[in-house]
């Protein structure tokens, strides 16, 4: 992250760039101190100018050549997201004109009819921050100073401390994202898993020995073509003194995929490298869940494998048996993320006895067709954990759009020589045969959702929150998720 924070507990004579926060109701008066009478005139002429406005803006005013005023003008804040969004557009702004240190100073803002929250907006401009240039050998990395001005008896601590664990288990996510298969293959994967230990998470690793002795053969024949293990990784948090059911979060680790022998194109093959984003956000959320001593139970469950083709690999063709019991024709070998969660659902349901499981996975294309990269997509057997999914997705702007689920597509994956296959065939509706598949190894009416985030987990162009590459989705979701409804 190139944003470094600093607290002051007033502003140095010496700064060069003042950042502001002005509303239509600022006075000259809120300036004293900190503008020359000059400069603060030209403030107020811009918010008079901007009086109409109902978009939160951010103006810069050259006071001399070597002096700026970024005038941030705040018109509409209804939520702390409103807040980091725009806190994310300064963070754009000053990088893009390359300015280095800047002093933000709050004016008075118990004037604001719609107060900016100073934590959310260095939140936003942090998430917004993120970089992920560990193999350039030479960096062009600078550092963005923000020299903020307030006291340390008005810091929102318990704000600031939250929004910090939030951001640690968003970046942890990119970073696991970001890696390259050839250093963030399966083993590797486990092993910084197991590090989260030292932040009172308990960490079972289960690998192949052990996951062939409990009859997980579904994640096993993804992985066998890999000289790299495979594995099922459990994290747990205990944040609750009680032994209540815990929440379940479950997520598609495929560090690297081919498709196997049903062989991927070679063109954006490189990108397979994120085919495991549905466990780094389950991983993420469970370092972030630890970070902020949250008050309930929850359970992460990972399957690590890597497709790939061997003479060891799975076939077409292949049938095999899950943990569930339940049979499966392999007709396609790059239909294997749904192979991955058959039996990490069943084992989380049967061992843990959740109060809802939630999985995460970058699982189709047919879902980008869909819904693009403005939506993921949710399939589920429950409307409350639907309906409470959706509003915090709208809230923290990692949207969800609710797809069916019907045993009218069941046919569809009905097979001649097992329980099921492990596509659809017949063509259409490629993402719902994915869901309805994942749905048969639900098998104790547990409240479940799927979220497919194969449109959301990566970005080339990067959003508001986050700039181009990994963007974390799904770790503010589900933390939302929990705080809004579970604590």
């Amino acid at each position: 992250m190139s944003l470094k924070i600093n607290y002051l507990d007033k502003l140095n004579n010496s700064v060069k760039n003042i950042g502001i926060f002005v509303s239509k109701e600022t006075k000259i008066a809120d300036f004293k101190g900190i503008l020359s009478q000059n400069t603060a005139q030209k403030v107020i002429g811009y918010i008079i100018r901007n009086k109409k406005s109902e978009k939160n803006k951010i103006y810069c005013l050259n006071e001399d050549h070597d002096k700026k005023i970024l005038i941030i003008f705040v018109s509409q804040i209804k939520s702390l997201n409103d807040s980091e969004n725009l806190g994310a557009n300064f963070y754009d702004y000053i990088n893009k004109d390359q300015i280095k240190d800047i002093s933000i100073v709050e004016s008075n803002p118990s004037n604001f009819k719609n107060k900016v929250k100073l934590e959310s907006f260095i939140h936003g401009a942090q998430l917004k921050s993120y970089e992920f240039n560990l193999y350039i050998t030479k960096k062009k990395f600078k550092i963005i100073q923000f020299n903020v001005i307030k006291s340390k008896n008005q810091i929102d601590i318990k704000l600031r401390n939250r929004l910090n664990a939030i951001l640690d288990g968003v970046n942890f996510t990119k970073d696991l994202v970001s890696e390259p298969g050839n250093i963030l293959h399966p083993d590797e994967y486990a092993r910084r898993i197991v590090k989260l230990k030292k932040f009172g998470l308990k960490v079972t690793v289960y690998d192949q020995k052990k996951l062939k002795k409990m009859g997980c053969n579904a994640l096993l024949g993804v992985g066998q073509g890999s000289i790299r293990g495979s594995y099922l990784v459990v994290v747990e948090w205990k944040g609750l003194k009680n032994n209540s059911r815990p929440l379940a979060f479950v997520g598609k680790g495929v560090c690297f995929d081919t498709g196997g022998y049903s062989l991927k194109p070679a063109k954006f093959m490189e990108d397979m490298t994120y085919d495991m984003a549905g466990s780094a956000a389950v991983i993420g959320l469970m370092k972030t869940l630890a970070l902020r001593k949250s008050k309930i139970n929850a359970v992460g469950v990972v399957g690590l494998v890597e497709n790939m083709v061997s003479g060891n690999a799975q076939r077409p063709g292949d049938i095999v048996k899950s943990y569930s019991g339940k049979t499966i024709e392999i007709l396609n070998t790059d239909a294997e993320g749904r192979l991955v969660l058959a039996d990490a659902l069943t084992f989380t349901e049967e061992k843990f006895k959740p109060k809802f499981m939630i999985d995460l996975a970058t699982l189709t294309g047919a879902i980008i067709v869909s819904l693009g990269s403005e939506y993921a997509g949710l399939f589920s057997n429950n409307d409350k954990l639907s309906k409470q999914l959706i509003e915090s997705g709208k809230k923290i702007e990692e949207k969800l759009w609710r797809m069916p689920l019907h045993k009218n597509f069941d046919k569809l994956i009905n097979s001649k020589n097992a329980d099921m296959q492990n596509i659809n065939y017949v063509g259409g509706a490629g993402s719902t045969t994915a869901a309805q598949f994942l749905q048969r190894f639900v098998l104790k009416k547990t409240p479940w959702a799927h979220l497919d985030i194969a449109g959301m987990a990566f970005s080339k162009y990067g959003g508001a929150l986050n700039s181009g590459g990994a963007t974390g989705y799904g770790v503010r979701l589900l933390n939302n998720l929990i705080e809004d409804n579970y604590e």
